[in-house]
C-alpha cells in the first residue's frame, strides 16, 4: 500500500512537470515578440502630406522656424530681354565723328576757294564748284550716319548729353544697355519709372536700372512693348539673356517675404515646409514673383505670422522621400 501511494504521488509530479514544460514551449521567446512599433513620421490625409518629427528629432536636424512677414512692394511687370551689344553703336559714333571731321575740311575749303573767286584772283568757277560738290556730299553723308543712329537706337540714345562718354562706359563694361519687352497683351499708360534687371541664371540678385526710353522696332520673337534701360552697377556682357521686373505707376502690392533659405525646389517646382503643430510640417507650394534684399516676395494662400521652416527644409523633403520610397 505505501508503495502505490509513493508509486502515485510521483506520477502525480511527473505529469505536473511534463505539463508545465508543455505549456513553457507554447509561450514565445522574448526575441520573438513583436517590437513596438514607431509611429508613422510621413502621414498622409486627403491631398496633404505631413512630417511629423518629435523635439529631439527638430534639434537633431537643426530645424529653425520663423514667421512669415508681410510686405508691400511697387507694381511691377516681369519682362524678358537682353543686353545690347554697343559696338555697333560705337561704330556709328566713330563714323559721325569721322564725317563731320571731313565735312569740315570741305566746308573750309569751300569757303577759302569761294573767297579768292570772288576777289578775282586765280580760281575757276569749276574749281569752286567741284569744291562745293564736294562739301555737300559730306552733307549728307553726316545727315545719314545721323539717321541711322535715329532710327536704329532712338532719340533717347540719340540725343544723349555726353554721347561719346555714354558709348564709351558701355564698351568698358562700366555699364550695361538693357532691353526688356512686355508680355504680349501687356501696356502702359505711362512710361514706367524704373527697373530691376538681372541675368535670367541669377534671378536672385537683380540691379537697378534707370528707364531710358521706348525701342524704336518691335522684337522679332515676342513683338511685346519694349523699353531700354540702363545698368550701372553689376554691369551685364553683351548678348546676355536678362529678365526684369518694370516698374509701372499703379497701386502698390500686397503680400509677404519668404528667407531665400527657407526655399527649396523639387521636381521643376518651389516649395516651403509650412508648420501646422509643434511636431507636424507641411509641404506647400510657392510661386516666386520679385526677388527682394531679404528674399522673395509671394502672393497666395499663406498668411503674416504663420511659421515656416527657415533652416532644414531640405532634410524635411528627404524624410518625406524616405517615406514615400517605404511606402513603395
Amino acid at each position: 500500500m505505501k508503495k502505490l501511494l509513493v508509486g502515485f504521488i510521483v506520477g502525480l509530479l511527473g505529469g505536473g512537470a511534463a505539463v508545465w514544460l508543455l505549456l513553457k514551449q507554447k509561450e514565445p521567446h522574448e526575441a520573438e515578440k513583436p517590437e513596438a512599433k514607431e509611429p508613422a513620421r510621413v502621414i498622409h490625409t486627403n491631398d496633404s502630406t505631413f512630417i511629423r518629427l518629435d523635439k529631439q528629432e527638430q534639434e537633431r536636424m537643426g530645424l529653425q522656424v520663423a514667421e512669415l512677414q508681410g510686405a508691400t512692394v511697387g507694381a511691377e511687370i516681369k519682362a524678358y530681354g537682353r543686353v545690347l551689344d554697343p559696338a555697333p553703336l560705337a561704330g556709328l559714333l566713330i563714323e559721325i565723328a569721322g564725317s563731320q571731321a571731313t565735312l569740315d575740311a570741305t566746308q573750309k575749303e569751300f569757303e577759302r576757294l569761294k573767297g579768292l573767286h570772288e576777289q578775282g584772283q586765280n580760281v575757276s568757277t569749276r574749281a569752286l564748284e567741284t569744291a562745293e560738290a564736294a562739301w555737300k556730299r559730306d552733307q549728307i553723308a553726316l545727315e545719314s550716319a545721323r539717321l541711322r543712329l535715329l532710327s536704329g537706337w532712338g532719340k533717347t540714345i540719340a540725343e544723349q548729353p555726353n554721347l561719346p562718354e555714354f558709348v564709351h562706359s558701355l564698351v568698358r563694361l562700366e555699364t550695361a544697355l538693357a532691353r526688356l519687352d512686355l508680355p504680349l497683351g501687356e501696356s502702359l499708360q505711362k512710361p514706367p519709372a524704373a527697373a530691376r534687371i538681372a541675368a535670367l541664371a541669377d534671378e536672385a540678385n537683380p540691379a537697378t536700372a534707370e528707364f531710358l526710353g521706348p525701342v524704336t522696332a518691335a522684337d522679332q520673337q515676342s513683338q511685346g512693348r519694349g523699353f531700354l534701360f540702363l545698368v550701372s552697377s553689376n554691369a551685364l556682357p553683351p548678348g546676355a539673356a536678362v529678365v526684369g521686373w518694370v516698374t509701372i505707376p499703379e497701386e502698390p502690392a500686397k503680400g509677404l517675404i519668404v528667407p531665400r533659405s527657407a526655399l527649396i525646389r523639387h521636381e521643376a517646382e518651389t516649395f516651403i515646409f509650412k508648420q501646422v503643430a509643434a511636431d507636424q510640417f507641411e509641404r506647400k507650394p510657392v510661386v516666386l514673383q520679385q526677388p527682394l534684399t531679404n528674399g522673395w516676395f509671394i502672393q497666395g494662400e499663406l498668411k503674416a505670422g504663420e511659421k515656416i521652416v527657415t533652416t532644414g527644409a531640405q532634410e524635411l523633403l528627404s524624410e518625406e522621400l524616405k517615406g514615400q520610397i517605404g511606402e513603395e
